[in-house]
């Protein structure tokens, strides 16, 4: 086996363009590591952001859970994976105040025997608009692939 079969990585067609020199997904033996992900969408808006006519911003926590966690499964799919092969996530809340709602929406893909959780608050994500960034890891062996 050589270098390039055990350890690969990509920027995935399709989804928001990586805002620095990093890959969306790096594939390490049967392991594949996804960069933290956010609801950006690939003409750089976000999901569940809206500006009124007056400048006045609403954040929505489950549009922006949802956003990643489908961006995410987008990702694995870049690589033949799925959220059923995720096995540790680490989520970044800019404001422990949307633990219930991200929870909720958590709850609507995965359950006790999902992946492994760390949730923890942060000052701040790379942009003033996003309250929710996920990292993960998944489990597939080269040989699941079809």
């Amino acid at each position: 086996m050589t270098a390039q079969d055990k350890t690969a990585a990509s920027v995935v067609a399709g989804k928001a363009r990586p805002r620095g020199r990093f890959p969306h997904l790096k594939r390490a033996g049967d392991f594949l590591f996804v960069s933290g992900t956010s609801s950006r969408r690939p003409d750089n808006s976000f999901v569940g952001v809206e500006v009124d006519e007056m400048g006045v911003t609403r954040l929505d926590i489950r549009a922006q859970t949802r956003a990643v966690i489908e961006n995410i499964r987008d990702i694995l799919a870049s690589d033949g994976a799925s959220l059923a092969d995720l096995v540790e996530t680490q989520v970044f809340l800019v404001n422990m105040n949307d633990f219930g709602g991200y929870n909720e929406v958590w709850a609507e893909f995965f359950d006790y025997d999902g992946p492994t959780r760390t949730t923890v608050a942060v000052h701040q994500l790379p942009h003033p608009h996003l309250l929710i960034e996920i990292k993960a890891v998944a489990w597939r062996p080269r040989d699941s692939e079809s």
